[in-house]
Formats: structure tokens, C-alpha cells, sequence
């Protein structure tokens, strides 16, 4: 795995030996790009990954079908954590999930629709196993869901659905959410977790679900510790990530809350930080380990 070497320090902070069997890593502001793109040389990392031992896990507040679709063959076999740990799929497995109430997601719901009829510019995304639902349905609203749900349907009513299976309400802010509609929906709602998940979008999941908790019935899953554990985040949804490993980077791109939570901070997103960080770990695994 040959890639930009990590700079001396963190170089020098690293362990001299790892025993490294699960990489966890964030999508967006961590692994990809500013422009949306995952590193080159992606599938042929996780290649060697495997070939080695070490099973590579995207954990993303995206929906399980963007996930396949973005990352393709590279995560056949891969633990995938989406919607900000509120589902876990490996081998074809639901090895975790958990869902919110229908009066949650309804009152998330009439929440979204107060605030919009006060002047804010925001939508309601509502997030299934299978599918996710919008209301909204102008291009410049549509074009952003599509990035992160690719298994989505337009309708005339989100309170006209069946919300007994709802892994989380998320909410697009064309504004930054932390602005006033993080809190908004904190108080519209206050028996499910908020989860700023990123500069215009926060979460509402249950207070089982996050992404801490999806590495841990994987971990428990595959007799896996939090030593031989690497993860990577860069915003608020990424903290519980932290509980989990003894290997844990931030992105130097991080929200100041992930940077202090980690223990290395790796280069930025847009220098290739995961896999640079990765590879540098990969070297420190023993020849022959069993």
C-alpha cells in the first residue's frame, strides 16, 4: 500500500506494532473528498486490507443503499454502518438496528413543517430500512438528498405514511443547522437524540442508535477489541466512534470537538488522510501474524 508518507510527528506518535482488524471510517469530510470523491486507489486498499486481515467499515450517516452504491464490490463483505448507526448490515446480516417511535417521527415531521412556515429553508428527510422519503420536491432540495439517499420517493405527505419502521428523521438546512434548527428540533422532539451531523444537517434517532455502538456489535460480532480498532471522523456524529477504539484519528479538517476527542489527527480529507493514516498502520502489523 504504497501512499504520501504521514508527516515525522504523527509518524512518531504512532504505536511501534499494531495488531490491527477493523478500520472504521466516516464518508463524508472524512474519507472523501471536498469534491465528493473517494480516494483513488479505494478498492485496491481494501484489497490489501483483507488480504491481511483487517476488515474496512464505512460508518456514514448515509442511507445502506448509498453506501453499496458509492462504494460497489469494495464492501461486498464489509460490516456497512448507515444512517448514523441506526443500521448495521455484514454478510448479508442485520446484525443492528433501532427505530424511533411513530409519534417521534411525526412530531419531527409537524416540527420541520412549523419551522419551514416560519421562513427557514429546510426539509424533512424521513429514513426506512429500504427507502427514504421527501415532501419537498424542488431540484435544489432533490439534488442534495440524492447525494446521500439513493434509494428515495417523492411524497404529497410524510404524515401520511406508515412511521412504525423509521431509523431516523433528518433534516437538509440550506443554513448552518447549528444556527437555530439543531435546537429547534432538540425542544420539537426531546425523547430522541439530535445529532449535528453535519453543517446543514442534523439527526433525530433513537438514543440507541450511533455510530459507537453499530462498531460495537460488530466488534462483539467478530471477537474484535478496541485496540485492534482504527476509526476516522471529522463532526459531532462521529464522537461515539471514540469509545470504541484505542486507535482513533480525527481529520485535520475536524470539528474542534472531534480533534480533541481523538488520540492522532490524520491529514485532511482532501490529502488522502485515511489512507495515508492506514497504510502507516498496516506497516506497523507484524510479519506473519496469525
Amino acid at each position: 500500500m504504497k501512499r504520501e508518507p504521514l508527516d515525522a510527528r504523527l509518524s512518531a506518535a504512532l504505536p511501534e506494532t499494531v495488531d490491527l482488524r477493523l478500520v472504521v471510517t466516516d464518508m463524508d469530510g472524512t474519507l472523501v473528498d471536498g469534491e465528493g470523491r473517494l480516494p483513488a486507489g479505494l478498492d485496491d486498499a481494501v484489497a490489501e486490507m483483507r488480504e491481511r486481515g483487517v476488515l474496512f467499515s464505512p460508518a456514514s450517516g448515509r442511507q445502506m443503499a448509498n453506501l453499496r452504491a458509492v462504494l460497489g464490490p469494495a464492501v461486498d463483505d464489509s460490516p456497512l454502518i448507515a444512517e448514523n448507526g441506526s443500521l448495521v448490515i455484514h454478510d448479508g446480516a442485520e446484525i443492528h438496528s433501532v427505530t424511533i417511535s411513530p409519534d417521534e417521527a411525526r412530531a419531527a415531521i409537524t416540527a420541520v413543517h412549523r419551522l419551514r412556515s416560519e421562513g427557514r429553508d429546510l426539509g424533512a428527510v424521513v429514513a426506512c430500512k429500504e427507502s427514504a422519503y421527501t415532501e419537498r420536491d424542488d431540484a435544489p432540495f432533490t439534488d442534495r438528498i440524492g447525494i446521500y439517499y439513493t434509494a428515495h420517493q417523492g411524497v404529497d405527505a410524510l404524515l401520511a405514511l406508515p412511521l412504525d419502521t423509521v431509523l431516523k428523521v433528518a433534516v437538509f438546512d440550506f443554513d448552518d443547522v447549528e444556527d437555530g434548527t439543531a435546537e429547534a428540533m432538540r425542544q420539537a422532539v426531546p425523547t430522541v437524540q439530535t445529532v449535528v451531523s453535519g453543517k446543514h444537517w442534523v439527526d433525530l434517532m433513537s438514543h440507541g442508535a450511533d455510530k459507537g455502538r453499530a462498531v460495537a456489535a460488530i466488534q462483539e460480532r467478530l471477537g474484535i477489541t478496541p485496540a485492534q480498532t482504527a476509526v476516522f471522523g471529522d463532526y459531532l456524529n462521529d464522537l461515539s466512534l471514540y469509545d470504541r477504539s484505542e486507535l482513533g484519528f480525527a481529520m485535520a479538517n475536524a470539528h474542534p470537538s472531534v480533534l480533541a476527542a481523538a488520540d492522532y489527527t490524520a491529514p485532511a480529507n482532501t490529502e488522502d488522510g485515511v489512507l495515508r493514516s492506514v497504510a502507516a498502520l498496516m506497516a506497523r502489523i507484524p510479519a506473519g501474524r496469525g
